[in-house]
């Protein structure tokens, strides 16, 4: 539509109203074909949660889109279509890690949309508890930050519980000041988890040398804290937590180092069934024999296998026995790969097939 600098604003006005309307019923006639939907799938186990579709369906529109709307508006808007679509089809519980306001409950917004049940848990282990029972439908977990590394915890607890890898997304991690006053100068205390703290740990000396640093569960729970508290108190953690709690924002990205980035994993209780993955995880452990670890590398390197990632945990309940956990590029999931896994297991002490799951683009939210 181009613009017609000599049209009064109620004709502009009248065309807004006129394809708002248009739009109500585009929108209503896909709510009804998502319920049909719902119905035909009722009664069974399928999942409603479909990665690779909702991704194919993202970067299909982008592509398509000439503007001027701009790409990241249409993103934002067809998440929460999806999600109102998904939710018609039949409600999902998705557990994380809580309090609300939390990065992990962010994450979640951003990846599976407001229609989203989201449901907070108090530790790791409880989420995935929680889905390997089918108490939920899915979780959201932290797997590595880019700049300290690996969650081991959410390593071991995939050794420990069945649950799949369904699809990832890469969430930056930005951090504000937050408190009850407007006037950064009277902070005296400053509440956070100790990791948001050491994140922040140069801004705070330069901006709040005399001010003590109280580390605390979650960066939710700081803020929440602060909003009941003296307004001599900030907390430091997603900008979004001032309007959850009603603080002023006192200064944004205050972390040291800007690309700063989590990778958290969307887990459930069955291996994703897409017709098309492109990356896979495994967990595995190898035989105590000198080259055990390069045999199972060799098959992956036969194959033209990428790997992406190869990390190593200690094995609990074992004195000096690691497993390792592998990133491979392509879907290992797939009937013609079977004999592969076959081999690879063949080879290894024990083998867990986490998942094969549409890769998440990092930098980006799909």
């Amino acid at each position: 539509m181009e613009c017609d600098k000599q049209k009064d604003m109620s004709s502009i006005r009248e065309k807004i109203d006129s394809l708002d309307t248009e739009i109500l019923k585009l929108l209503n006639q896909r709510a009804s074909a998502s319920i049909c939907v719902g119905e035909i799938k009722a009664g069974s186990s399928e999942q409603i949660f479909k990665p690779f579709r909702e991704k194919e369906v993202l970067t299909g529109l982008i592509e398509r889109n000439s503007g001027p709307l701009p790409a990241e508006h249409l993103e934002a808007i067809y998440r929460e279509i999806i999600s109102s679509s998904r939710r018609l089809q039949r409600p999902e519980r998705v557990v994380y890690l809580g309090p609300e306001g939390t990065f992990s409950y962010f994450a979640g917004l951003e990846y599976l949309g407001r229609q989203a049940e989201l449901q907070p848990r108090n530790n790791f282990e409880d989420i995935f508890v929680s889905v390997s029972k089918g108490e939920s439908d899915l979780g959201i977990v932290p797997l590595e930050n880019s700049l300290k590394g690996t969650v081991g915890q959410n390593v071991d607890l995939f050794m420990r519980y069945p649950v799949f890898i369904q699809a990832e997304v890469y969430s930056r991690i930005s951090h504000g000041i937050m408190g009850q006053t407007a006037d950064l100068s009277k902070i005296k205390y400053v509440y956070s988890h100790s990791k948001a703290l050491e994140q922040c740990s140069g801004w705070l000396r330069s901006n709040l040398p005399k001010a003590e640093q109280i580390s605390v569960d979650s960066t939710a729970k700081a803020a929440e804290m602060v909003s009941q508290g003296e307004d001599n108190c900030a907390a430091v953690g997603n900008v979004k937590l001032a309007n959850i709690f009603g603080l002023n924002i006192l200064a944004e990205a205050i972390e040291d180092m800007p690309d700063n980035w989590t990778r958290f994993l969307i887990i459930g209780a069955k291996p994703g069934k897409e017709g098309k993955r492109d990356k896979t995880s495994l967990l595995f452990t190898t035989p105590d024999r000198p080259g055990a670890l390069v045999s199972v590398l060799n098959v992956l390197s036969g194959k033209d296998i990428n790997m992406t990632k190869l990390e190593s945990r200690p094995f609990l309940g074992e004195k000096w026995k690691y497993m390792f956990f592998v990133d491979l590029q392509g879907d290992l999931g797939a009937e013609k790969q079977k004999s592969l896994i076959d081999d690879l297991k063949d080879r290894c002490l024990t083998m867990r097939f986490l998942g094969s799951y549409p890769a998440g683009a990092q930098g980006s939210n799909f």
